[in-house]
This record gives C-alpha cells, structure tokens and sequence, in this order.
C-alpha cells in the first residue's frame, strides 16, 4: 500500500493542474485516471477536439467566401472528413502527451484504474488501496440529457458524439442553444450540414449580456443557422439511422415535429462523481448534485477537497484549474486564491464571443450607476483587412470610480482581448488606464482601447 501527501482524482485540467502544483510544493503526489488517457473531459472530447474542427472548418469557410476577393483563385477545397478527423486526433494525442511528460517531470504516480474513497484518507484503484493525507476531487462533468431521451451517440448524440461521427450529416438538430450547442453547430454548418437549433429560452447563450446573445444570433443566422426558441423538446424517436425531433412553442402549446440524420443533445452538463462513495462517507451535496465545499475548497469530511465542474460554479477547464492551483496551495499551508468576479468565458464561433464580471442586466437589477463604453470592430483597420469587422467591444465601469466592472466582447479574437480587461479589474483598474495604455497599430486590441475611451471623452475612430 503506497501513502502519499495527497491524491487527485481525475486528471482533466482541473486535477492535472492540482497535482503539478502540489508536487511543486515538495508533497508526494499520485493521480487518480481510468482512460487511456491523461487530459480529462477538455483535452480528450472537449474544448481541444473541438476547436480543431472549428479551426478546420473556418479554413474551409476563408476558402469558400474570402479567397476569391484576395486574389487567390483556384477551386474550392473538397473536404475529406476521414483525414479532417485524423488532424483532429493527432492534435488530441499530441496534448494529452504533452500532459504525461509533465506527470514524470513533476514526479507524478499515475494511478490507471478507477478511484473511489472507502474511507477517508484511503484511495482505492481497482484492487489496490492506497493511503492519502488529502484527496482532491477532480471528477469533472459529463453531458446532462433531457427525460426520456436516450443518447445512443450514433444518431442521438452528446459532444462526445459529435465529435467523431462517420460521416457529415445532411442534417442535424441541435437542443440548446448554449457555447457546446453553437460552436458544434457552427462546424457542421460550415461543413455544409443544414442545422437547426432548438433552445427552450427565448434568446441564445444563456446568462450573457442581451446585446451580445441578439448579435451572435444574428451574425450565426447569417452564417445559415436557423433558430428555434421558446420551444420546448417533447420527445426524439430514431429509425433506421434518422431521427424525429418534436418540439412544443412555449407562446401557443403548437406542436412541430423536424426531421434530422443526428439530433445533437447539448441542454449542459452535471456534476461526475458516481462510484466515489461519497454519500457513503457523510460528504454534503447541494440540491444540484454538486459537492459542496468551504471557501478553501474543503468538503465536511477531513482531508477531502473537491474543485472544478464536480462543486458549484461555471463549468469552465480554466476555472478548475485556478481552483486546482489554489487549492493544491491551502494543502501546503499556503493562502489559495481564485478570484469568481474575474473569470473569463469564450464562445469560439466565428466571430468569437468572449465576455467577464457584470452584464448590463445584472448591473440594472442591482441598481448600481454605470456607464458603458462601446467600439464596433467596422472602426478597427486591422478587423476589416480580413474580413472580420462584424461585432463590437463594450466595457461597462463604475460611473462614479471609473473602475471596469465587466466586458462583452464579439469580434475577432475576442478570447484573446478579454484578458488585458481581466488584468485590469484584477487590480481595481479603471477604463482610464485602459485609454492611456499604448496599443499597437494596426491591431485588433485598439478595438478594446476604444472602448475605454468611450467610457470617458469617447472613443477617436468612430
């Protein structure tokens, strides 16, 4: 029976993350991974897998719509799935990889096999036991589904499934209109596949900034998405390899039933901790089915911690790692910090969505006085030179202080600019600093700089 200072289970980014640190901090570290292999959820048949395609197919979309107009003339390219898939699981394999070098650099024992917690400070993986002073849960998620429809991932599938299907469908259904639903829908339609999104609230992207979820609707219906909100999924029946979607209106109780090749279920995500014998250990859950933990990500059992999509919070690798990083510090004696007012979230459609801290509408509710400065992307001479002048910044700050107290932004990468934004509001900074930082010329970061400006005097190139 091997001891250890501490063991993690699960080796997606929040728990890969956890054990680097905790064996930087001079504590000996195991993890606990039953795939084949290390990455979790994001690197394996998440957040990688799918940028690749998204990545692939906006190649393909440059070629189609923009090519032309540069002067690179040719024929169009044909799209081979089977090798687009092979790029995509080279570029899997290549960081899941990378995550196993890091484990024998950092002296990390990968423990393969299945972890559950018979008692505290015992690790169990498959038959041996292994003794920890800490465990960390790092279970992550999996796809949450609807009742009484079963995902088969052959022609109702998850993200999982839409990842790796044989072929490009003719047509596809997608249910829910939220970041997994959009960017899988965008891939697939790029690729020529009629996509239909079913979302059961009246606006896409729920719990971001209104002006940002009308424009991205508009932007993706341009793109040859159709919408369905306000509707209600009643049932999926499959035959033979098609699928009959029937959905209710929220507005008139009017039902329509759609046909598809593939109906993917992208309605979020829960909690993963099945097989763990935590409820058998007295460990407290929310009412949502999430481990419930202190500010020091501590559960009510000694020497159990838990991080990530398994305990409360927005369902985000980068959040889980920051939560990993931290809570691998409080083990050590240290001070972990993560700071859930500066998280930033990305939509990786084209044009990119990427938004942190308060909305207009959240500001409104709390009825606090602010001032919102904005900057269309069609101002920025780096956005229209390749065709990516759709889309705005909008940074919204204390009237009184100037401190920036959130940011929205669509445009071209967005995923990239919001996080001069998130540096700022992590130091109490205001729009001004922002608008009287340089930015280099021509770049599409003068687009956030803009922004600040119009938080004040107003913006020069508009």
């Amino acid at each position: 029976m091997a001891s250890y200072d501490v063991i993690v289970i699960g080796a997606g980014p929040g728990g890969y993350v956890a054990a680097i640190r905790c064996a930087q901090l001079g504590l000996k570290t195991a993890c606990v991974e039953g795939r084949e292999t290390l990455g979790g959820t994001c690197l394996n048949v998440g957040c990688i897998p799918s940028k690749a395609l998204l990545h692939a197919t906006h190649q393909l979309h440059e070629a189609e719509h923009n090519f032309a107009t540069m002067g690179l003339k040719g024929k169009s390219p044909s799209v081979d799935w089977k090798v687009m898939q092979e790029y995509k699981d080279t570029v899997v394999g290549q960081n899941t990889g990378g995550i196993e070098f890091l484990f024998k650099k950092n002296k990390i024992d990968w423990l393969k096999g299945w972890g559950s917690i018979p008692e505290a400070g015992k690790v169990k993986v498959g038959d041996e036991v292994h003794e920890a002073k800490n465990i960390i849960i790092a279970t992550g998620s999996e796809p949450a589904s609807l009742p009484g429809i079963e995902i088969d991932e052959k022609t109702v599938v998850s993200s999982t499934g839409a990842l790796a299907l044989p072929k490009v469908p003719k047509k596809m259904i997608v249910v829910g209109a939220g970041v997994i639903g959009l960017e899988m829908g965008s891939v697939y339609a790029r690729l020529g596949t009629e996509v239909t999104v079913v979302e059961f609230l009246d606006h896409i992207t729920p719990g971001m900034d209104k002006e940002i979820q009308r424009s991205l609707q508009k932007l993706l219906t341009k793109q040859g998405m159709s919408f369905v909100l306000n509707s209600a999924v009643q049932s999926v029946e499959t035959s033979r390899g098609k699928a009959k979607l029937t959905y209710k209106s929220r507005k008139d109780d009017s039902e329509t039933t759609l046909d598809a090749d593939v109906v993917l279920i992208a309605t979020g995500r829960k909690p993963y901790t099945d097989g763990l014998g935590l409820k058998e250990l007295g460990v407290e859950f929310t009412e949502r089915g999430q481990v419930k933990t202190d500010d020091h990500w501590a559960t009510n059992v000694k020497g159990i911690y838990a991080i990530g999509d398994a305990i409360v919070g927005p369902m985000l690798a980068h959040k889980a790692e920051d939560e990993g990083m931290a809570c691998a510090e409080v083990i050590a004696g240290k001070h972990g910090h993560v700071n859930y007012g500066v998280i930033p979230g990305v939509i990786y459609t084209h044009p990119e969505v990427a938004s942190v801290g308060k909305t207009e509408e959240q500001l409104k509710d709390e009825g606090r006085a602010y001032k919102a400065g904005k900057f269309p992307f069609m101002g920025n001479a780096r956005a229209k030179a390749i065709f990516a002048a759709e889309g705005f910044v909008k940074i919204l700050v204390d009237k009184e202080t100037d401190r920036i107290l959130g940011a929205h932004i669509i445009g071209p990468c967005a995923g990239d600019l919001i996080h001069e934004i998130c540096v700022t509001m992590e130091y109490g900074g205001s729009a001004e600093d922002l608008a009287l930082t340089c930015h280099a010329h021509p770049t599409y970061s003068e687009a956030v700089r803009e922004a600040a400006l119009a938080c004040g005097d107003g913006a020069i190139h508009v």
